[in-house]
Parts: C-alpha cells; sequence; structure tokens
C-alpha cells in the first residue's frame, strides 16, 4: 500500500510540473505513470528482499555450521 500512495504522490508531483509548464495530459496518462512507478518500486523491493534473503541464508548456513561445532561431544 506504500508503494500505491508513493506512486500516487510522484505523479500527482509530475502533474503540477506538467501544469506549471502551461501543458496538460488526460488523466489516462497520469494513472499509467502511477502504475508504471508503482511497478518499479514494487520492483526495486523484491529485489531488496532477495538481497536479504540471501543475506539470512547465508547467517543460517554459519549459525548451522556453529552449531554443529558446538554439539560435539
Amino acid at each position: 500500500m506504500q508503494q500505491t500512495d508513493h506512486a500516487q504522490a510522484m505523479a500527482d508531483r509530475f502533474r503540477e510540473l506538467v501544469e506549471e509548464a502551461g501543458d496538460s495530459l488526460s488523466d489516462n496518462h497520469y494513472e499509467e505513470l502511477k502504475l508504471i512507478i508503482e511497478a518499479g518500486l514494487d520492483a526495486a523491493l523484491i529485489e531488496n528482499m532477495d538481497d536479504i534473503a540471501a543475506q539470512l541464508n547465508k547467517l543460517a548456513a554459519g549459525i548451522q555450521k556453529n552449531a554443529k561445532f558446538f554439539d560435539r561431544k
């Protein structure tokens, strides 16, 4: 939901800039811009989550390795 709100704010700001320049676009264009921005934000978030997952997997492997060391009797 946060990405949607942020994408809307970015599209609204772009609309302001376009209108300040004396131009205009249809509402459909701004809606499409919002969707494009939201898709970009989602892609960046997924990429970041993939990086975090890889770090967690590496950490888990290290913990497991250390646990085996301390589990020796």
